[in-house]
């Protein structure tokens, strides 16, 4: 362990100067990092083989969360550097009090194929041009808890490893499987492995939540569109059903995280 108290040194500079993209693009070629907050987030990536490279922890966690996260990553690597800091030089840093007083920069790992994804899946939520790293971590929580098998991003998505999105997702997104759609590949695609495809839009013309053929589906993609414009017009052209939730009181939409947890419940009934 290193007991510091001037975080302006370079080693520090992943926690607090880096952008999360720059982060993820440190080491090109290679793969880069990612910064995990809080014990429960760390551990999950932790089961799901990411690997620490340093951790940045406050003084009062030592004898709390912290120290089972530092007890494992030094399992891991019994190198890797753990430092200890106080909670104001760490909201110095980062701008606010740390809920739980733990920071860990991880490796990632190569992501998965998309037809690896698809293979035994029967559910799969898609991300199209979702933006807001909350709104990624909440639907990401939302998938893993309602029996969606596994989860699908555009590339114009917030990466659902930002901080942010990672801890609002609970560490959710290390329990389920998930990679990006290549660049420039439609959503349909997926209709190649064997999916019917459920575009959620404020259309007239829609298929009832609980359509016993729509739900009968034994392999069906719900697709969910950026907040402010929706779905691309393309991708809900091509989609097989287009799906819409009742709403009263002159409600015309839902935030984005809201209505996957709707959806998912629905079509996560088997």
């Amino acid at each position: 362990m290193i007991f510091v108290d001037d975080l302006s040194l370079d080693e520090f500079k992943i926690y607090h100067e880096l952008s999360e993209n720059q982060l993820s693009r440190i080491y090109e070629p290679g793969l880069g990092l990612f910064i995990a907050e809080s014990a429960k987030v760390i551990e999950r990536a932790m089961d799901a083989g990411y690997e620490p490279a340093s951790i940045l922890v406050d003084e009062k966690e030592l004898s709390k969360e912290g120290k089972t996260v530092i007890e494992r990553s030094m399992a891991i690597d019994k190198d890797i550097p753990v430092y200890v800091a106080r909670g104001d030089a760490l909201k110095a840093i980062t701008g606010y009090n740390l809920t739980r007083g733990l920071l860990c920069a991880m490796k990632r790992k190569p992501l998965p194929k998309v037809s690896d994804i698809c293979m035994g899946a029967k559910r799969i939520a898609v991300l199209e041009n979702v933006t807001n790293p909350t709104n990624v971590g909440a639907i990401v929580r939302n998938a893993a808890a309602l029996n969606m098998d596994a989860i699908l991003f555009t590339s114009g998505c917030a990466d659902p490893l930002y901080r942010r999105a990672a801890r609002v997702s609970m560490g959710t997104i290390f329990a389920i499987p998930w990679t990006y759609i290549p660049k420039g590949e439609p959503v349909s695609i997926l209709k190649e492995y064997g999916f019917k495809t459920a575009a959620l839009a404020l259309r007239d013309d829609t298929t009832e939540l609980d359509d016993n053929r729509l739900c009968g589906e034994e392999k069906l993609a719900v697709l969910l569109g950026s907040e402010g414009y929706g779905l691309l017009p393309e991708t809900i052209e091509d989609s097989d059903y287009c799906v819409k939730i009742p709403m009263s009181h002159n409600v015309d939409s839902l935030n984005v995280a809201a209505c996957s947890a709707v959806v998912f419940w629905q079509f996560g009934k088997r």
